[in-house]
């Protein structure tokens, strides 16, 4: 990312496109990203409490161009919608021709930086007097939600998806489509990005060769025929 002069985010985003690409069978995407609200929030914005942020769609091609351009075109597409993020998500849905109350997207990604020690689940020694930490638990609307930890440090990954989608794999999914693409920007740059590869080593083995596995014992010291004569003689 720094080689390119882009965002890390814009790599995460570019790989759960072909997340959801590869998910869903199609090569134009489009899922919701989580804006932070306060590059654009105006004078004093940095003094005002609450929350900023808000969740508008973002549409990605998962195509024949190569990996490198693909991940500029994203950090491009990222840009031109921080113009936009204070848009209300009522208004991208009717801007968009898509009726409602059919959603504008199912899957979201949310890329927030989050020191090591919250990923860690610590609270700190700066909670005030008075006030015992209990727990967290976060919910969302949609059915399908990753959010990417970045702790400066490291990336995490946290999913949330309903059944019978498997939190763990979508998370595998997203580890293995981050490694490959790395890979091609440092080896292979021209690539086409939809041959990013998500599936994770275990899951392909299983796949192609546990699935596949149709070897079955049978008596292959006789002859067809025999085995079709003793066939009859027990079920004539």
């Amino acid at each position: 990312a720094r080689r390119l002069g882009v965002s890390l985010a814009s790599l995460c985003h570019l790989a759960w496109a072909q997340v959801v690409a590869r998910s869903s069978g199609r090569e134009q995407v489009v899922f919701g990203t989580v804006l932070f609200g306060r590059m654009h929030g105006g004078t004093g914005a940095d003094r005002a409490m609450g929350l900023f942020m808000n969740t508008l769609p973002v549409r990605l091609d998962v195509d024949g161009s190569g990996v490198e351009e693909s991940v500029r075109r994203t950090h491009a597409r990222l840009a031109e919608l921080l113009t936009h993020e204070h848009a209300p998500l009522a208004l991208a849905q009717r801007c968009s021709g898509v009726a409602a109350p059919a959603p504008l997207f199912s899957a979201l990604l949310n890329y927030r930086h989050n020191p090591l020690a919250a990923l860690q689940g610590a609270v700190g020694d700066d909670v005030p007097d008075g006030i015992e930490w209990l727990g967290a638990q976060e919910r969302t609307n949609y059915p399908l939600s990753l959010s990417v930890e970045d702790s400066g440090q490291a990336l995490g990954l946290t999913a949330e998806a309903v059944e019978p989608v498997s939190a763990e794999r979508i998370c595998g999914y997203m580890q293995c489509a981050l490694e490959h693409l790395a890979d091609l920007l440092e080896r292979s740059p021209h690539t086409p990005v939809r041959k990013l590869e998500i599936l994770p080593a275990a899951e392909r083995r299983y796949l192609l060769e546990e699935l596949n596995r149709t070897e079955v014992a049978y008596p292959s010291e006789r002859c067809i025929h025999e085995l079709f004569e003793a066939q009859v003689r027990r079920a004539p």
